[in-house]
């Protein structure tokens, strides 16, 4: 392929990449909750219940935002049963996606908010409108966030958390056309004008998600029923897989497809936000919540595979799919204007997770490597970047895109992505003359289904770049094919 030559343009920003966009999530499904966060063997070094291993790499990713406890499971959990010492709480059906499991209730409310403190994460809690009441969800609202002297503060109080949590993101259900209720849109709508006016009323800084669909006509009937009562949205929840074919060994068209559906994101943002504008006007910004997204292969189903060692819901994270993750990220910065949130499915074990763990192994997976690689855009500036004579793919798509971010400094962050199959590229960086060259990282592998494990764990993991030039005259580098790279920029 000719050169190309990417030019950053910070003279025209786009947009502040909320650190929410890079956002995680976690549900009691499969091995994510048990078994991931928490080990189920004693002697895994762990604190306070929570994997050491896991929390170390959580921590130093960053993890921004962390949603819980689900999910589909979010419309039959009761937060009441997993407070207090955890050999009183009952245990009751874990009820998930299919999924029939024994809850014993040990991860629960106090164990996941100081989860979330010890990793630097922002909780987002997903509450119960399936089988639950809005006073349950008031109470748990007035258990994490309020410091007057109620019988919920009191409780808190005997269960050794003194001061308030101060949980500002509140889902009112989660899927509720389908899982969360099977409700008709207009029907939800009024459940969720009732739940979130008592809401209100218990914490007024509360950020509060009403739940969308992909299905627009079901998005138009939720906003039209909701018209004279924006003032209860803060956040728009939809969720968008991708997959639905083989985790690895998928060759060319599958590798492709992957990529068009991830790149396809963008635009459902997009149609979306003008669905809310259309219906509730411009006046009061209301965020789009991408709070589920990510790839679901076949292989992902639900069950225990003992030949591949690993249970319900959990596949092979390939570079393929990171390279997927990347395409979304240049597309979430686009729409860091709409794009109030993102949260990957899911944090450890489960579909396109950033960690896996067998027994006291964990490895980091290719999408880890991209939330890393791209962790300096959180709370940057987005700035254009123009890529030229990128050439094209078979889905009609550019080969090379980039993304790029200014912080108040002048730190640049530039990210790049050979999408080719099986072509390198040669490009030239410019655009970049006030900044000194600081590092640059590339990901890549000799075939794009290649995944790291248990045996081979680093197989698939960032090295330098190695560049010619400077900032000042143009940075000049080839990318091999499927491949992803940063480049740091200082001021």
């Amino acid at each position: 392929m000719s050169d190309c030559i990417v030019r950053i343009r910070p003279d025209l920003p786009v947009g502040t990449i909320s650190p929410r966009i890079y956002g995680h999530f976690a549900e009691h499904i499969g091995r994510c909750c048990y078994d991931g966060l928490r080990p189920k063997e004693a002697d895994i070094p762990q604190q306070n219940g929570f994997r050491t291993d896991v929390s170390e790499a959580l921590h130093s990713l960053p993890t921004p935002l962390l949603r819980w406890p689900g999910g589909c499971y979010a419309d039959h959990y009761h937060w009441k049963d997993g407070i207090g010492p955890p050999r009183d709480r009952p245990r009751r059906l874990g009820m998930s996606c299919g999924e029939t499991v024994e809850e014993d209730n040990s991860l629960g409310t106090d164990e996941f908010l100081w989860f979330c403190a010890h990793i630097g994460a922002e909780p987002y809690l997903a509450g119960n409108v399936g089988s639950g009441t809005p006073q349950e969800l008031c109470d748990w609202m007035e258990y994490c966030n309020t410091s007057l002297d109620t019988l919920w503060t009191r409780t808190r109080y005997q269960n050794g958390v003194e001061k308030p949590w101060h949980v500002r993101l509140w889902g009112v259900g989660n899927e509720n056309w389908g899982c969360g209720g099977n409700y008709d849109a207009a029907d939800y709508a009024r459940e969720y004008r009732r739940y979130a006016t008592m809401l209100r009323h218990v914490d007024q800084k509360a950020e509060l998600v009403v739940c969308g669909w992909d299905q627009e006509q079901w998005n138009i009937d939720l906003a039209n029923t909701l018209r004279n009562h924006s003032d209860l949205i803060d956040h728009f929840s939809i969720h968008r897989y991708w997959g639905g074919g083989e985790e690895d060994g998928f060759g060319e068209e599958g590798y492709y497809q992957l990529l068009k559906q991830a790149e396809e994101t963008e635009a459902y943002i997009q149609r979306t936000h003008q669905v809310i504008t259309d219906i509730l006007g411009k006046e009061r910004k209301i965020g789009i919540a991408l709070d589920e997204w990510g790839a679901w292969h076949k292989q992902a189903s639900l069950g225990y595979d003992p030949a591949q060692r690993r249970g319900s819901y959990e596949q092979v994270n390939t570079l393929r799919d990171a390279i997927a993750a990347a395409i979304a990220f240049e597309g979430f910065h686009r729409q860091c204007n709409l794009l109030s949130m993102a949260n990957i499915a899911q944090i450890v074990n489960v579909l396109q997770s950033p960690l896996q763990t067998h027994r006291s192994a964990m490895w980091r997976t290719p999408t880890y490597h991209v939330f890393h690689l791209y962790g300096r855009h959180q709370g940057a500036e987005a700035v254009t970047a123009e890529v030229e004579n990128s050439g094209s793919l078979p889905t009609g798509y550019a080969a090379l895109s980039s993304t790029a971010s200014q912080t108040s400094n002048k730190s640049l962050t530039v990210s790049l992505i050979n999408r080719s199959y099986s072509e390198p590229v040669t490009l030239k960086l410019i655009g970049c003359e006030s900044a000194s060259f600081a590092n640059a990282y590339i990901l890549t592998a000799s075939n794009p289904d290649a995944a790291n494990s248990e045996h081979e764990p680093d197989l698939v993991h960032p090295v330098k770049l190695n560049m010619e030039g400077s900032p000042s005259a143009g940075l000049r580098f080839t990318l091999p094919p499927h491949s992803i790279a940063s480049v740091w920029l200082n001021h």
